[in-house]
């Protein structure tokens, strides 16, 4: 008889990283910074009592059931879907690129939303500029799930009528009864995430028309605040005539121009022949610079 000496399976190799797959979370983010700033709103489990925190801001807290701003249905899911985690992985795709290796441009397909939540691990806060071309919503612009939640999964199932769990899509006509709230719910998300990536000397441009401006610019004020709001651009985006509404001709859209920062300066340096036409100087106020005089007329031509 003989015995055989214990073996005990021995592994030198280190264990595989972990790597956390979910997109980076910015309302805790949020919640450590508020706590910073108002340490005696803390409460158990480092969550906040809003009882101390009002007492800490006075008289500049509105208790008011009754407040001024924009507000539709779905509005409080939107925060559920700002909140939810994605679990979508980006993936590179060499053979549809061109100059892979040397390239420093990057294009990226897929939901929009999973995206912008995705990048906030590695571009937080780091965007200089973002420019939006969303829907219009002009009644078939835009496909939505009924209800309003959006996933990677949402936007392989655009192009079928329903999804994998057999939810019914539509496009959103003007004739439905939230018309203006399936669209603000759809930007909603993607405006906050979108902040979150910009710079503090960031710039957010946003194409849109007539349907949905005066909503996304109140929109827009209260992601970004009032004080970062910079312009609102009119710009001619056809000529000649026809009138397309109510008698007048619609030949004008618009570009929204938000800050990050309140303080954060958009001017672009002028070339050396622009510079050369302000040959008129104002003693009182040449500090100022050179300036021009104009007709005060349109020089676009049709």
């Amino acid at each position: 008889m003989t015995k055989q000496a214990d073996t005990k399976p021995t592994t030198d190799a280190p264990a595989p990283e972990r790597l956390d797959l979910r997109s980076h979370d910015i309302a805790a983010d949020k919640i450590a910074e508020l706590l910073r700033i108002f340490p005696e709103a803390r409460t158990e489990g480092a969550k906040i009592d809003f009882d101390r925190l009002r007492l800490a801001l006075g008289e500049t807290v509105d208790t008011g059931k009754e407040r001024f701003g924009l507000t539709w249905p779905g509005k409080v899911d939107c925060f559920k879907t700002i909140q939810q985690p994605s679990m979508g992985t980006l993936r590179p795709c060499p053979e549809e690129s061109v100059n892979w290796d040397t390239t420093e441009n990057l294009i990226i397909e897929g939901d929009n939303l999973e995206v912008l939540k995705l990048l906030q691990k590695s571009y937080l806060g780091k965007v200089k500029m973002i420019y939006i071309d969303p829907p219009y919503n002009t009644g078939n612009d835009f496909i939505y799930p009924d209800d309003y939640t959006e996933s990677l999964q949402t936007y392989l199932e655009y192009t079928g009528q329903v999804d994998a769990h057999g939810r019914r899509f539509g496009t959103n006509t003007d004739t439905d009864g939230r018309f203006h709230s399936k669209w603000l719910n759809m930007m909603l998300p993607r405006l906050y995430v979108a902040r979150n990536l910009l710079r503090d000397d960031g710039i957010l441009f946003i194409s849109i028309d007539d349907t949905e401006v005066d909503n996304l610019k109140k929109l827009c004020s209260e992601v970004f605040g009032e004080e970062c709001f910079v312009e609102q651009v009119v710009w001619k985006n056809k000529y000649g005539s026809g009138a397309l509404t109510r008698g007048f001709a619609n030949i004008h859209e618009y570009i929204l121009c938000y800050t990050k920062h309140p303080l954060t300066s958009i001017a672009a340096p002028l070339s050396d022949e622009a510079i050369a036409e302000y040959k008129l100087r104002d003693d009182k106020y040449s500090v100022r610079g050179g300036y021009i005089t104009q007709p005060l007329v349109s020089r676009l031509e049709g």
